[in-house]
């Protein structure tokens, strides 16, 4: 049976990362602020995006579960057949392949012409962004599917192992780790100077990011596996396998509202112009990033564990057999491609007016691949 779970979300609020300044990438699973949103998108808007078509798609033997990252005119993805590919953006070409020990689940992070990645072998891998070479791996004590955050030299990830880490990202020498009661599954998201990261012991937890001192934790009802944390204005989003969505106060981890989902939270939230995306059960809602009211719901077909994406007034997020695009305003859908798969995991990355996103079949070990999409 295969690992599920969902790559994290990545913030930086006071902070600025050179791979985060491209106008033209997606460097991590998240943009910048970690809010799974492309402020520099232009191309593709509420009145073209349903003339989205294939433009490319490269398969891979096994599934391909973690959200692309795309930096530099190149896409980076991991893929169930162990490896870590590196595609040609425009084409869609192999440009490079590295096999690990284990299932990558973990998306990339790349930063400073180094690709980051955890894998089902207990390791997270510098790669070389050019040519796949490997830097240095870092061997924790349990498989890594926390997607890292790099910042300032910093790689933060979490492991099966129960801990939260920090390692030099030149070398991946261990700066501190902090240890939780369950395994970390979710991705750390780094805002403020403190790390804030989920774990199956039903906590959120907020760390100073400089030595990793535990500031606050908040018990959820349930643990916080599949989803990772966003930060925005000083509040944390962060969704539990309660059915809940948090937000909390950033500085002390008060609960500022919660909203009830529809099942179980598998996703995470994606955060724009004063709204949270978030896919809950078979919903895709649009909540006040304030109060936490719904403004608007869109029903899917099946478990939503793909995390939504937004840019320039659309969200992009996978449904169980398809990739779909939304009003951000009203949730009317815009476009939806079919991919042969059932459940997607991969969340969607936009850049330049193309949308990328893996897709794979647990099941039937059918369209197993990253796909491009873009207008004619």
């Amino acid at each position: 049976m295969k690992r599920i779970g969902i790559s994290v979300l990545i913030l930086c609020a006071c902070f600025v990362s050179v791979a985060w300044g491209q106008r033209d990438g997606w460097s991590e699973f998240h943009r910048p602020n970690m809010t799974r949103s492309n402020p520099y998108e232009n191309v593709l808007n509420v009145n073209n995006v349903g003339s989205l078509g294939l433009k490319w798609s490269h398969t891979v033997v096994d599934c391909v579960e973690t959200a692309p990252a795309v930096a530099n005119g190149v896409v980076y993805f991991g893929s169930g057949d162990d490896s870590v590919y590196a595609l040609n953006a425009s084409t869609g070409a192999l440009l490079w392949s590295y096999g690990t020990g284990g299932y990558v689940f973990s998306s990339p992070a790349v930063a400073n012409g180094v690709v980051y990645i955890g894998s089902d072998d207990n390791n997270v891998y510098a790669l070389n962004a050019n040519t796949g070479a490997k830097l240095w791996s870092y061997t924790t004590g349990g498989p890594v599917v926390s997607s890292p955050t790099v910042l300032n030299g910093v790689v933060y990830v979490g492991s099966h192992d129960d801990n939260v880490y920090a390692l030099n990202a030149s070398t991946g020498a261990k700066l501190w780790s902090y240890t939780t009661s369950n395994q970390v599954w979710s991705s750390p998201a780094v805002a403020n100077a403190a790390v804030y990261v989920g774990s199956t012991d039903k906590n959120v937890y907020a760390l100073n990011a400089s030595t990793g001192a535990l500031l606050w934790s908040y018990t959820t009802g349930a643990p916080v596996l599949w989803s990772s944390p966003a930060v925005a204005n000083g509040v944390v989003y962060i969704g539990s396998n309660d059915g809940h969505f948090y937000a909390l106060k950033a500085s002390t981890g008060a609960l500022l509202w919660r909203h009830n989902g529809e099942g179980l939270m598998f996703s995470s939230p994606a955060v724009a112009n004063g709204v949270v995306y978030i896919a809950s059960g078979g919903n895709v809602n649009a909540l006040n990033a304030k109060t936490g009211g719904k403004l608007w719901s869109y029903a899917m077909r099946g478990s939503l564990y793909s995390s939504p994406a937004v840019a320039n007034g659309v969200v992009y997020v996978g449904s169980n057999v398809s990739i779909n695009a939304l009003d951000a305003s009203t949730g009317a859908l815009l476009w939806s491609y079919g991919l042969m798969a059932f459940n997607l995991y991969s969340s969607p990355a936009v850049v330049n007016g193309v949308v990328y996103m893996g897709s794979g079949d647990n099941y039937g070990y059918r369209g197993n691949a990253v796909n491009a999409f873009g207008l004619p």
